[in-house]
């Protein structure tokens, strides 16, 4: 696949695949034809929508390794984590644990579930936080240490989003059942980027968005709830099958837009014709060696990558990006000077850049970027 296959301007670089993703043409041509379905016949597509999504959620669950009557669609891992969190039981004392590389609308969350029942937020600071090195055992180490008889609930990554770093999930999710603390699990990039079997994680919550990495339309995530606590998940909004129970209780909202979801099949189909190992494999290879080209060219520090990952990070020079409105004016610049658009990361005490590489990227991209920030920065 190349950059024709999607809807993106060629004449842009598109470096920044992680924050929102892009929809191959065949995906999007899916979803068209279910919206022209929905008009044709509202009122049957909606008396049906349920068991379709049904269909549409056993073909995801398999793709990620889960039980199918585990699984939930939801818009996005910031809808999943919040239904995970309205469903503890919290009380005044109570600890939530999240640490220092947290997702911003995350984080927020979890403080406002915890000012609502009067509990307390714990934030874990990792190792390597100047650096962005960090042994996987000594992440853990750090959360599980943080653990005290208060704990109910931990927050953590499967990746990291500002800082582009692997988490041990299996570790943490072991660790933590074993001292009785909730796990919740954002796993926003994990879907197509890891081949992920989450009924071996275990994880109480495992919440990963479609729309990153595995090729669907925008919005689309699922929320993987463990057996134990099927029954008592509670959703945001409730739901005419409130009685039916999880999934249904969390997927039907009457006439929301379920097109996103019923296509997220045919962006999995794109990864069983290409071969999940070669993207895989393709797409980290590709952005390390655009790594380097930035690195090399434009004289930025990368910070240590973890080699499945199809994003990396590098550092950029002090006093630039260190605040969010000077990240956002950065990206703006490059994007308006130079036609690439890269994710430029508020990192307290450093800037960030974050580099992605997905199907349509070649090598050019980089050194495209490169240049620009050589001449932005020499």
């Amino acid at each position: 696949m190349n950059i024709d296959d999607f809807s993106l301007d060629p004449a842009v670089a598109h470096l920044n695949h992680g924050s929102f993703g892009a929809v191959p043409r065949r995906v999007g041509r899916r979803q068209d034809e279910l919206r022209r379905e929905v008009e044709r016949a509202p009122d049957l597509y909606f008396a049906t929508v349920m068991d379709r999504l049904a269909k549409a959620r056993n073909e995801v669950a398999a793709f990620l390794g889960a039980e199918p009557e585990g699984v939930a669609f939801v818009s996005n891992v910031t809808e999943g984590v919040a239904v995970a969190l309205n469903s503890l039981t919290l009380r005044p004392g109570d600890e939530i644990m999240i640490c220092d590389h947290t997702y911003g609308a995350v984080e927020i969350a979890v403080r406002r579930t915890a000012e609502r029942a009067g509990a307390e937020v714990v934030v874990v600071t990792l190792p390597g936080r100047g650096d962005g090195e960090w042994p996987g055992e000594e992440a853990a180490r750090a959360y599980l240490a943080a653990v005290t008889p208060r704990t109910k609930a931990a927050v953590f990554d499967h990746i990291t989003s500002a800082t582009a770093r692997l988490l041990p999930v299996a570790r943490l999710v072991e660790g933590f059942r074993a001292l009785g603390v909730t796990t919740i699990v954002d796993a926003a990039h994990a879907p197509g980027m890891l081949d992920v079997d989450v009924s071996e994680l275990g994880a109480d919550f495992w919440t990963g968005n479609l729309h990153k990495w595995a090729f669907a339309p925008r919005p689309a995530g699922v929320l993987a709830v463990s057996s134990a606590w099927r029954e008592r998940v509670e959703p945001l909004i409730p739901s005419f099958y409130q009685e039916a129970g999880f999934p249904r209780s969390v997927e039907f909202q009457g006439t929301r837009d379920y097109t996103a979801w019923l296509a997220a099949p045919e962006g999995l189909r794109i990864f069983e014709d290409l071969g999940p190992h070669a993207v895989r494999a393709r797409n980290a290879e590709l952005v390390a060696r655009g790594s380097r080209i930035v690195a090399d060219v434009a004289g930025l520090r990368p910070w240590r990558a973890d080699p499945e990952l199809s994003m990396c990070v590098l550092r950029l020079p002090d006093g630039v990006a260190e605040t969010q409105p000077r990240a956002e004016a950065l990206a703006a610049e490059i994007m308006r000077r130079y036609g690439c658009r890269a994710g430029v990361k508020f990192w307290p005490g450093a800037g960030l850049l974050r580099l992605s590489a997905q199907l349509y990227n070649r090598e050019q991209d980089y050194e495209r970027l490169a240049a620009a920030l050589r001449d932005l920065f020499g």
